[in-house]
């Protein structure tokens, strides 16, 4: 009898061990087949790669460098932009060109109405595309870092003033 009690007792022990972890088995190849597509995505996507700001409170330039699939006015970077959390549009800059040959550029843009603690969040937009996912966030005080933001994140600005009238080149 005390055989069969300490049988029950091991395979109670590795019934509940097992049944503990009830997360999803991970696949290592299928993980990295999913970093693999979202680098492709964000390939497709202007991404912001650099923010520098000078100026003052209230009138802080900002450069931003990015990098853009741009193949001419069908499909390029369009403008980049800065704006809170909550999903205020603070300053966009226009971008009135492509930059096919020209990768990465950086552009500069303000004054940018914001305090030295604001946090921020810098992107920038591909025509016709829309809004990728790896953007910088931060302040001027605590500096910027890249980071990845879900893709519908403030959508609504892409319909807002200002917009893009042309494409030079």
């Amino acid at each position: 009898m005390r055989y069969y009690t300490m049988i029950f007792i091991c395979i109670s022990f590795l019934t509940a061990v097992a049944c503990q972890n009830n997360e999803p088995n991970t696949n290592p190849e299928q993980e990295e087949m999913e970093d693999t597509m979202n680098m492709e995505e964000d390939k497709e996507q202007a991404v912001v790669t650099n923010v520098a700001v000078s100026g003052s409170e209230n009138a802080y330039t900002f450069s931003v460098t990015i990098e853009s699939p741009d193949t001419g006015c069908d499909q390029y970077a369009d403008w980049w932009e800065v704006f809170t959390e909550d999903g205020t549009l603070i300053y966009r800059r226009i971008l009135g060109h492509s930059h096919v040959e020209e990768q990465p550029f950086t552009r500069s843009g303000g004054a940018v109405e914001i305090s030295a603690d604001t946090k921020v969040i810098v992107r920038a937009h591909m025509n016709p595309l829309g809004y990728g996912t790896n953007v910088f966030m931060g302040s001027v005080n605590d500096g910027f870092e890249a980071t990845e933001i879900s893709s519908g994140t403030a959508s609504e600005l892409e319909s807002q003033a200002p917009l893009p009238t042309n494409c030079a080149f």
